[in-house]
């Protein structure tokens, strides 16, 4: 209900008098309002006869300010409602009740005077600011409203074409229409990043650009990134997503997405169990001895325990040493001087251990098949994903 507190009951007695003097008035009064919004141009256009129900009102209001406001209270939420699809703040609502209330109280005041209730001025005006506040709080409302119901729907479409995108093999058709329904250009290529928070309290929100597709509602939360491969992507997933454990899938087709988030699923897992480095993106590429060696633990252990027999039975550190040297051997050709810049070892001592390796391997160690899987259970070892076999 919409009263004017502050007024005494002999005061609200005479604006109950002179409600029925301003009457006849009311059209006159909005039809000059209306002209002086239109003037201002401030907001949308707001038709006469919303301005007659609205001053109306306040007459009907000045002779009883019991009268139910409810009609006029849900036109000026719809007000602000309108306002809010249109893309519009509120700023030119404020501008244009400051140039109707200033109207209305110009034309109020002379026809006060002609009625001769000068005296009544004061409580008119008074009035005027209290009734003008309650409809700007109205306005407000509906603002507010309708522009969470907006946000609330524009969330919902992304989340479907998330869900979409993500799904086993979309159509392309399929994928075109929630893009347009979610106002997303559809890129050539989309890298999907698997999150998880670093702390329940700070990871509720990503500082990512908007094109980017970010889903925080699952267990599993994920963001599909457009042309991850683009300059500059790079950067700005690693600082949006500091609050985040994540790691990106390759890049793939848009209708493949689920592939790359199913890899950067598993180059997460990495990255929990601190088999590789968390403090920064994950990116699953750079990982896929890992990734494989992961996915099937028990015949690691079966190749493990044939290629790495030579080492099992030496002395933990010796073992590890050699382990270490003899990965770094395979991954720079047996190059000993750029093995010992790898290892900030002497060149002589890389030697030394490559003698040691021969002996234990012979043969075998220069053969490339078995160089390869030397190579993938060496990584895993030494990454801790897998044990030391015997």
């Amino acid at each position: 209900m919409v009263g004017f507190p502050g007024l005494s009951e002999g005061g609200s007695r005479r604006l109950a008098e002179t409600a029925a003097a301003l009457r006849p008035f009311v059209r006159e009064v909005a039809a000059e309002a209306a002209g002086r919004i239109e003037e201002a141009g401030a907001c949308g256009p707001i038709h006469s006869s919303v301005l007659v129900c609205m001053i109306g009102h306040f007459v009907d209001l000045l002779e009883d300010q019991e009268r139910s406001s409810e009609v006029v209270l849900r036109l000026a939420r719809r007000i602000g409602e309108g306002e809010a699809r249109e893309g519009r703040g509120l700023a030119g609502w404020h501008e244009a009740v400051r140039s109707g209330v200033t109207s209305a109280i110009i034309r109020l005041g002379e026809l006060a005077g002609q009625a001769g209730l000068t005296r009544e001025l004061g409580h008119i005006t008074q009035a005027v600011f209290s009734y003008a506040d309650h409809i700007t709080e109205a306005v407000v409302q509906g603002h507010l409203e309708a522009g969470g119901r907006a946000v609330h729907e524009a969330d919902r479409v992304r989340h479907e074409l998330v869900e979409l995108l993500l799904s086993s093999d979309p159509s392309a058709t399929a994928v075109a229409a929630a893009a347009g329904r979610a106002h997303w250009t559809i890129p050539e290529t989309v890298a999907v990043a698997a999150l998880y928070p670093r702390s329940e309290t700070t990871a509720t929100r990503t500082m990512l650009p908007p094109e980017v597709l970010v889903d925080l509602r699952p267990a599993q939360p994920v963001a599909i990134v457009p042309d991850a491969d683009g300059p500059g992507r790079r950067h700005q997933l690693e600082t949006g997503l500091h609050d985040w454990v994540a790691a990106v899938g390759p890049s793939v087709r848009v209708t493949r997405a689920s592939d790359s988030l199913r890899w950067a699923r598993q180059a997460l897992a990495l990255g929990r169990r601190n088999l590789v480095d968390s403090d920064k993106l994950i990116v699953a590429i750079d990982h896929v001895p890992l990734m494989l060696l992961t996915r099937e633990p028990e015949l690691v252990k079966i190749v493990e325990a044939r290629r790495l027999a030579p080492l099992a039975e030496l002395k933990p550190h010796l073992r590890d040493d050699l382990a270490r040297t003899l990965l770094s051997l395979i991954e720079h050709r047996f190059v000993a001087t750029a093995v010992a810049a790898d290892l900030l070892l002497h060149p002589q001592t890389v030697r030394y251990r490559l003698r040691r390796l021969e002996d234990l391997f012979g043969p075998a160690l220069y053969d490339p098949r078995q160089q390869l899987e030397l190579h993938l259970v060496l990584r895993g070892r030494l990454a801790g994903a897998t044990p030391w076999t015997s």
